[in-house]
């Protein structure tokens, strides 16, 4: 029989599924929780706690606690990252920093995070593994504004969009995404240690705040044997999905619709 701050996680998850708290609010008070479940405040904690480490919401010190993604927002309706996302299917997600270099926003840059040419941004070219296997290329390029706090994360961070919340509170939202297929460059297959010329899934993304502020654009390059994307059509909506492909020692399962 499960414990019951394991019954409190499980029907605040399913809460979250059901958009009874959407992405960017806030959980109630442990206090009303408490009360709602019969339980004591230390039991609600425990509770929280577990879907704190799934990355369902975030925690900071005197502040009540945001939702940040659901179970089944590999929807690109909503932010999770790769970390976030990772965690919810039962892996482990790794992160390697390759470098990390301040320049002049391109005209491209400019365009896509909304500042003026030459603006100093910072860009970070990064590798994401799951359970130990490369399987992403990142190219992110931040805005100005988000730069110091970027530098400030330690480079082997797990979930940089996580720790940005918890250092100072920012909430993001995903924007506009482009998805194509591209091969394999020389840079690309050395990272991710496939052969020159391999197909890769290319996601072009702009990550905003909720008030539609630009944090960040990326180049992201999948291998295509490792994840891949699928669209759930219905009269109501019509949900974007990443999910596991076929190239991972272990699958993963596929997420719900």
């Amino acid at each position: 029989m499960a414990a019951r701050h394991e019954e409190i996680a499980e029907e605040l998850r399913r809460a979250i599924d059901d958009e009874e708290y959407t992405v960017g609010a806030l959980l109630p008070p442990e206090t009303e929780l408490a009360a709602r479940y019969g339980v004591s405040r230390g039991t609600v904690r425990q509770a929280v706690a577990a879907l704190t480490v799934e990355g369902l919401i975030g925690s900071r010190q005197g502040a009540r606690r945001v939702v940040l993604a659901s179970r089944r927002s590999q929807s690109f309706a909503e932010l999770r990252s790769f970390a976030q996302w990772a965690r919810a299917m039962g892996r482990a997600a790794s992160g390697t920093v390759v470098r990390t270099e301040t320049r002049p926003a391109s005209a491209e840059d400019a365009t896509r995070l909304h500042l003026r040419t030459g603006t100093d941004v910072l860009y970070v070219l990064r590798v994401r593994g799951l359970d130990g296997e490369r399987v992403l290329v990142e190219r992110t390029v931040y805005a100005d504004w988000i730069a110091p706090a970027v530098l400030r994360i330690e480079p082997d961070c797990e979930s940089v969009t996580q720790r940005l919340y918890e250092d100072m509170g920012l909430v993001f939202a995903y924007g506009e995404h482009l998805i194509d297929a591209v091969s394999a460059g020389t840079r690309d297959s050395e990272l991710l240690g496939v052969r020159r010329g391999s197909p890769l899934l290319r996601v072009r993304r702009v990550t905003t705040t909720q008030k539609g502020r630009p944090v960040e654009w990326s180049d992201d390059r999948y291998r295509s044997d490792a994840v891949n994307f699928s669209i759930h059509n219905s009269i109501g909506s019509n949900p974007l999905a990443r999910q596991a492909g076929p190239g991972l020692r272990e699958p993963f399962a596929a997420p719900s619709g």
